[in-house]
């Protein structure tokens, strides 16, 4: 599609169906985004389950209609039960989302990112940092944790090999958001920089896409973009009454349940 018009159309319909379906979407997260990462679930029409638990996940899991995996706070304890969760989304036919936060800062968190990506998500969402850390497959010496010391646009070319390789669907966050399935490549120009002032924008913004591939499993690069353009005119909205971080981060919330039909400005362009 490269009718802006046609992209608005339909992230407009991607949000109805996923405020008709409620899609339950099971989030093993860090401890740092799981409060903002549930509220922009149920602000956006979907409905979190943040269960990690090894245990649980044999039985939970089938249930759900799509995972997100982020690896944040990662612990050797952790990994299994993101497997499992893994194994049994693609066993179950559900899509999974996948988040390598920081996949460059150490050894151990490199190697879990990979695991996990040779596992098939059915996105992988990420920084320009992580995303090249993921490509290459090897330690960012400079790694700045989950800061990304690269722009979305100048990986472009490392995230279209890296969905060749690995299959997935590859979205690069930054001031132009990109989303590629090693072909074409989408560019997403909504939000604001103050998002990166507030914790875990990125890691809700990932379950956002998990719940919207759960909607249109079909389509995975755009229900990919819907997300990313949605999330960030909700920002842009509530930006416009935001004093600072704290109060974006409500507003934002806000935002993303108040959308409607007309808020959403065509903004997207089709890059192939």
């Amino acid at each position: 599609m490269d009718n802006p018009e046609e992209w608005r159309q339909q992230a407009w319909a991607h949000l109805t169906k996923l405020r008709q379906e409620c899609p339950l979407v099971q989030c093993i997260t860090n401890f740092v985004s799981m409060d903002l990462m549930a509220n922009v679930l149920l602000s956006a029409g979907a409905s979190p389950a943040m269960v990690h638990s090894i245990d649980e996940i044999p039985e939970f899991t089938p249930k759900v209609h799509a995972l997100c995996i982020n690896v944040g706070t990662l612990t050797p304890d952790w990994l299994p039960a993101m497997k499992v969760a893994a194994e049994t989304a693609n066993k179950e036919g559900k899509p999974w989302v996948l988040d390598p936060v920081a996949a460059g800062a150490s050894s151990f968190r490199l190697m879990a990112c990979l695991e996990l990506l040779g596992m098939k998500p059915s996105v992988i969402r990420g920084n320009g940092s992580e995303i090249l850390a993921l490509f290459k497959g090897s330690v960012d010496p400079n790694s700045k944790g989950v800061d990304s010391r690269h722009e979305s646009t100048d990986v472009v070319e490392a995230a279209k090999s890296l969905a060749q390789l690995s299959g997935c669907v590859v979205a690069v966050s930054g001031a132009v958001d990109v989303v590629t399935d090693g072909q074409q490549a989408v560019s997403i120009r909504n939000g604001v920089a103050m998002l990166q002032k507030i914790t875990a924008t990125g890691c809700s913004v990932t379950a956002l896409i998990a719940a919207f591939v759960a909607i249109d499993p079909l389509h995975v690069v755009e229900a990919t973009a819907s997300a990313l353009s949605l999330f960030g005119v909700a920002s842009e909205i509530g930006m416009d009454m935001a004093k600072g971080p704290a109060s974006l981060r409500m507003h934002l919330i806000d935002s993303l349940y108040g959308l409607d039909q007309v808020c959403i400005e065509p903004m997207m362009h089709d890059h192939s």
